[in-house]
């Protein structure tokens, strides 16, 4: 998919990196021996779900078993300070796309096209003024340039995916219209993989782990910014000494 896909339209304002010329044969590749960091605690410290960090612990043996050199460590990056200026970025991009489909078809945002949580997000992006953007856009940029210097030293960074086991439908309530409500339950559920939304590095989710209920257990490896051949690259190579896609055919 990436083979067709992949590259910058006639007049985008930004573009990726430009990567291998067969994402396909790529994959394929030998990723050679990694520096690989993992984390079994959240970002600036506190304990995580027995199951997650089962998973990260066992997706850690599985990398040190093929070759790779694996040690446990993690950015010093400050979650929390992350919240405001990401949802600073979030919302007034979400009123952006939402006043500009209105516009295009006539409607007008409401509860009757709108989950309560998505008219939520889009009344707090209305509050959002040009220099609160400007100063949550150079906060970004900070935190990824501080990634950034901390991945020179590691090739990959295997975290869990989620914060917890998978949730049960409906536990979260997307008609909430209460930001700060709706979100509270997602904010420990979703901390690792909202930094990638920020820095714009390749991640990818691999199901390596169940538990005992028989739920995946997803883990989730990072890469540096524009590398995302050798991420694929590592994946396959996980894929083929511990092969996943038998567990979905058994669960049918």
């Amino acid at each position: 998919m990436l083979d067709c896909v992949a590259g910058p339209d006639l007049g985008d304002p930004y573009a990726a990196p430009h990567g291998p010329r067969s994402w396909s044969k790529a994959a394929g590749k030998d990723p050679g021996k990694l520096r690989i960091a993992f984390a079994r605690t959240r970002m600036g410290g506190g304990d995580l779900h027995p199951d997650v960090v089962a998973a990260v612990e066992a997706a850690a043996k599985l990398c040190q078993s093929l070759g790779h050199k694996v040690e446990e460590a993690s950015p010093a990056v400050d979650q929390d300070s992350l919240f405001e200026p990401f949802m600073a970025l979030w919302t007034s991009g979400l009123t952006m796309q939402v006043d500009y489909i209105a516009e295009l078809t006539g409607q007008k945002p409401s509860l009757d096209n709108l989950e309560g949580l998505t008219l939520g997000l889009c009344e707090a992006g209305k509050q959002v003024t040009a220099a609160q953007y400007q100063m949550a856009l150079l906060r970004i940029q900070q935190v990824t340039r501080e990634v950034a210097r901390w991945h020179v030293k590691y090739d990959a960074w295997i975290t869990p995916t989620l914060g917890k086991p998978p949730m049960s439908i409906g536990e979260f309530d997307i008609d909430e219209g209460d930001v700060e409500k709706g979100f509270a339950p997602m904010l420990d559920y979703i901390s690792f993989t909202a930094l990638q939304n920020d820095t714009g590095q390749p991640a990818i989710n691999l199901p390596l782990c169940w538990n005992a209920d028989g739920l995946p257990m997803g883990t989730q490896f990072v890469g540096r910014a524009g590398e995302e051949a050798l991420l694929l690259q590592l994946a396959t190579q996980i894929e083929t000494a511990q092969p996943w896609a038998s567990r979905y055919s058994a669960m049918d």
